[in-house]
């Protein structure tokens, strides 16, 4: 049988318009069955808290549970291979932060690449560190510290919760930028960091905000600046590294990823509720009690981020020579 022309041409238009239904009518259903968020670290930190905030509202905004697992070990990589070797669904998701950038030059031999390998969907949360100093350093002002350190070359420890972590990087940094010579001293966590420090066993730690806050309003601890270069609202009288160390910034993030290949209109749709979330004034008042700032953004945005953050901190772990413990 012969097709009329016009018939014809309504078939193909229709044929051709399908991959777009069923992608549309897939991010409309999507999902269907619980998501999980995988993190790299152990329950109760920073990162934690965070991964189980936006769980929670994507659980409530899109029917299903958002559940957040924690699978530690190497640094975060264990729990970044195991979202990589996933299918590329949208069932399987990672929180993902400062750590994969730093680890993307740290370790010599992964098996992934963090910036091939992982999508892109959204940014949450920016947070700083806090260069704070036991109350016994005579120092009370970043430019004192550094002329202390100075006057005094290999004398004055610098904690971190071990090699390759971001407060380490981070004070890596600081000494790269200043010139000054700190003693490292790695721990197994930020808790017996910042615990000596408290005790005086280490002068200096470029603590997490969430972690040294209490103990900084208590009078335990000495805040010389905090690493990112506007002012944190925790800490508004505090200033900033690059008011005197022009160019400095540290900062932790984290975001949502998801395996390469994950539809885009899925990607979109998490985007898109993820960035509902950061303007709610609950979820942006939580997150400002955890230290931080929300980080709305386009899936290219944080991309962005990833790629510069990676590039930055490979410098630094070359340039120090760094290595994974």
């Amino acid at each position: 049988m012969k097709l009329p022309r016009r018939t014809f041409l309504h078939l193909g238009a229709g044929a051709a318009a399908l991959p777009v239904v069923s992608r549309f009518a897939r991010a409309q259903a999507y999902p269907t069955r619980p998501v999980r968020i995988i993190l790299g670290f152990a329950a109760g930190g920073g990162a934690d808290m965070t991964a189980r905030l936006i769980g929670q509202w994507l659980s409530e905004r899109l029917g299903q549970q958002f559940i957040v697992e924690n699978r530690p070990g190497a640094g975060g990589n264990i729990g970044t291979e195991a979202v990589v070797k996933s299918p590329p669904d949208g069932y399987t998701l990672l929180l993902a932060g400062t750590p994969n950038t730093i680890n993307a030059t740290l370790y010599d031999k992964l098996n992934f690449n963090f910036i091939r390998d992982i999508a892109p969907v959204a940014a949450i949360i920016r947070q700083p560190l806090v260069m704070a100093v036991h109350p016994s350093v005579p120092a009370k002002t970043v430019p004192e510290f550094i002329a202390q350190a100075k006057a005094n070359p290999g004398k004055i420890n610098m904690a971190s919760g071990g090699n390759g972590t971001t407060p380490h990087v981070a004070g890596e940094l600081f000494k790269m930028m200043t010139g000054v010579n700190l003693v490292h001293v790695p721990y197994r966590g930020a808790g017996p960091a910042l615990t000596d420090l408290i005790a005086g066993q280490v002068q200096v730690y470029f603590a997490q905000m969430i972690a040294s806050i209490e103990y900084i309003r208590a009078g335990k601890l000495r805040p010389l600046a905090v690493t990112i270069v506007t002012r944190s609202d925790a800490l508004p009288d505090i200033p900033t590294v690059s008011e005197f160390v022009p160019g400095y910034e540290a900062v932790v993030w984290q975001g949502i990823g998801a395996p390469n290949k994950t539809p885009p209109e899925i990607v979109d749709k998490l985007n898109k509720e993820i960035n509902t979330a950061l303007a709610d004034p609950k979820i942006k008042a939580r997150l400002a009690d955890l230290g931080g700032t929300v980080l709305p953004s386009t899936p290219a945005d944080f991309g962005k981020l990833i790629a510069d953050e990676t590039e930055k901190w490979g410098k630094v772990v070359k340039f120090t020579g760094i290595k994974a413990d």
